[in-house]
């Protein structure tokens, strides 16, 4: 369960509306892997996308690239396709111990320099150096991320079952979002438009009144 980047800007929207001081939303991620198989070195994203997404179609993927710089441009989000995909086990280790530890302020700031790291500067999504970067960004002092990011152990077990209790739930996709509320949950499972994460949020407050 994870915010994309679309419902991230959703939820910057939201908290400039008059609706924003009536709830107050925390974020909380929770690991999941799309592709647990991936090797930790990886391969080229862009190679990787149009075999196996794309049927090994120049054209399909064009159109797919086409298509996410034009979602991108509309949350000032500069969409790149090289670089490397790969295993995501330890970011999601990074995340959930720093999540734990410092808070959900802490762990958006990792989020959103992993982000941006590997969708618009082409970097490895796991590597200790990606993850050397975000933990800076996200304000954590450098001795002690670096002190975890280079135990692979530390947390891993419990990354591990956090991730299977996510495919026990019956997760198959990314985004997956829970927005809880007081009288219901709303679910968004799949890429959504920015205006139905927005309208989503809203009723979740007109809900709670």
């Amino acid at each position: 369960m994870s915010l994309d980047v679309l419902s991230e800007e959703a939820l910057d929207r939201f908290r400039e509306s008059a609706d924003a001081g009536k709830v107050n939303f925390t974020i909380k991620y929770l690991p999941f892997q799309l592709y647990p198989e991936a090797s930790k070195e990886g391969e080229d994203k862009y190679e990787w996308y149009r075999k196996t997404r794309y049927g090994d179609s120049e054209e399909k993927m064009k159109m797919y690239e086409t298509l996410m710089k034009a979602y991108g441009a509309g949350v000032d989000i500069k969409f790149k396709f090289h670089g490397t995909v790969a295993n995501t086990l330890d970011a999601h280790r990074v995340i959930q111990h720093f999540q734990e530890e410092k808070g959900s302020d802490v762990a958006d700031r990792l989020i959103k320099s992993l982000y941006s790291q590997y969708f618009e500067n082409e970097k490895h999504p796991s590597t200790d150096e990606t993850l050397l970067k975000a933990t800076a960004d996200a304000g954590i002092p450098e001795a002690e991320a670096k002190a975890f990011i280079e135990d692979h152990n530390e947390g891993l077990m419990d990354t591990k079952l956090a991730i299977r209790e996510q495919k026990g739930n019956g997760i198959d996709a990314v985004p997956y979002i829970v927005i809880e509320g007081k009288r219901r949950d709303i679910t968004l499972e799949g890429a959504k438009e920015i205006e139905e994460y927005e309208k989503a949020l809203h009723q979740i407050v007109k809900e709670s009144a």
